[in-house]
Order: C-alpha cells, then structure tokens, then sequence
C-alpha cells in the first residue's frame, strides 16, 4: 500500500512538473517573443533617427519638399499641447481617482463614473478628435492648438483616474483606520497618507498618459490640423511632431522621410527620459 501511495505520488509530481515547464516554456517563449520586436524596433528608431538629426533640426522650421528644414516648430507645438494637455487633465483626473476610491465605491455617482470612465478609457483617439471637431473647431470654423489640448486632455484624464483609484485601492485599510482613531480628518488622511503612500504609482500613470498622448495623431487632424511656420498662438493652428511625423513618413521626398525618422527618435527618447526621470524621483526607498 505504501509503495503503491509513494507511485501515485512521483506519477502526479511528475505530472505537475511537466505541467510547470510547459507553462514557464511558453512564458519565456512569449516574452522573448515581445522583446525581439522591441528591440528591432528601438535599434531601426536609433539608427534612422540618429541619422535625421542635424543642429538645423532644432532651430528651422519644417521644410518645403527638395529643401532643407528642421522640426523647430513641431517640437514647440508638441511640447506646448502635450503640457498644456497634462496640466489640465491630470488634477481632473487624480480628483476624480481620489473620490472613486475614497468616497465613491457604492454609491450610484461613483458607479456611473467608472461606467463613463471606462467608455472613455477604451474609446478611440480619433472618435474624441471628432468631438473636439464638432463641438469646438466647427463651432469656431477654425483649427487651433486649443481644440488640441482639449482633445488630448480627454485621453489624459480617464488614463489617470483608472490609475488613481487602482493605485489607492491598494493602500491598506489598516492604515486609513489607524489615521481615523487618532481623530484625523478625512482630507488630511487622504493627503498625507493614502495619496502619499501612493504617489509612485499616480506618477506612473500620469506618464504613461503622457506617453500615450505624445504619439497621438488622428485627434490633432482633427483639431490643431498643423502649420509650416513656427507659431506659439494657440489660438491659430499649430504643427506638432506626431501630425508632421506622418505627413513627413507618407510622402516621397528623402528629407522629409529622415526628418520623420528624427521626430521619431526625439518622441521615443522624451518618454524614455520622462520614466526614468520619474522612476528616480519617486522611488520608494
């Protein structure tokens, strides 16, 4: 009997460590899977990105075809909507995070949030262009760099309430209850203790909000259009990199396909820069 219990037992670990290597096989096999297309493609970013660059690509404005330019005016129009854009939707966002997790988690309101969050979140960019179009640039009859940073303020706002209200989900209760048996006030324990306690993973989800709308194009078709000449008026249309990245990449012409590439590698790095920034601030230690 005793023999027979030790067979059933190696048959059934044999089993599950054949069950094991199978399932950790085909994660390696996944993972290795996403990084060879990664690194193809950050290696062809680097080297046709680099080879763009130029001191002209940071001083001129974007070119005529056949002639040489630089992308002067589409970083500025970027760096403008983009901040603008993050300014603007980042505190909506990180207020309504804060009321979902804090106060709104049976009531109807909260609900109705999440709901309308969720639609927000999975939407299309180029559906909250046509909004923007509709209710701001038709109703003007003009493209402007404002009806951008409303445009990419909506794709920022729902990216940062999700994050939000996950990452003070996570905050332990046993520190809220700790806080409340003090007499502490339900603000200043949500400031100094479970948005505190919670800030690198806010701050994670307030880049990659940013990392998302810096290569956002189709709502910035549909509202900022762009502008060959260099222009700081939000109120007039504005250039910006991911609109003058695809024109530039669509057309036949040789250097407004290496300045693609050079936009192409200037986005890229910005992200990168801005997440190991952020990553080394905020740590936790």
């Amino acid at each position: 009997m005793t023999a027979e219990l030790q067979r059933m037992r190696a048959s059934r670990y044999a089993s599950r460590k054949l069950v094991n290597m199978l399932a950790l096989t085909l994660s390696l096999a996944a993972m290795a899977f996403g990084l060879v297309w990664l690194i193809w493609i950050l290696i062809e970013t680097v080297r046709l990105g680099v080879g763009g660059l130029a001191l002209s690509t940071f001083t001129e404005m974007t070119p005529p075809p056949q002639e040489a330019g630089g992308l002067a005016n589409a970083i500025m129009g970027s760096l403008m909507m983009v901040g603008l854009a993050t300014l603007i939707g980042t505190p909506v966002g990180i207020l309504a995070g804060i009321y979902l997790a804090e106060y709104g988690q049976r009531g109807w309101l909260g609900s109705a949030t999440r709901f309308i969050n969720d639609i927000l979140l999975s939407a299309p960019s180029i559906v909250i262009g046509l909004f923007i179009y509709s209710a701001v640039v038709a109703r003007n009859h003009s493209f402007s760099g404002w009806a951008g940073v409303l445009a990419l303020a909506l794709i920022v706002v729902p990216v940062v309430i999700r994050t939000t209200e996950n990452m003070l989900m996570l905050v332990p209760n046993a520190l809220r209850e700790a806080a409340y048996a003090l007499g502490t006030p339900k603000w200043r324990l949500i400031l100094t203790i479970t948005l505190k306690s919670a800030r690198a993973g806010v701050v994670t989800g307030i880049l990659l909000a940013v990392a998302r709308i810096s290569g956002e194009t189709a709502p910035l078709l549909f509202t900022a259009l762009s502008n060959q000449f260099w222009s700081s008026d939000l109120s007039q249309p504005m250039a910006s990199l991911p609109v003058t990245i695809f024109k530039f990449a669509m057309s036949p012409y040789e250097n407004w396909q290496h300045l693609a590439w050079a936009g192409v590698f200037l986005i890229t790095v910005g992200v990168l820069a801005l997440n190991i920034i952020a990553r080394t601030l905020f740590r936790q230690r």
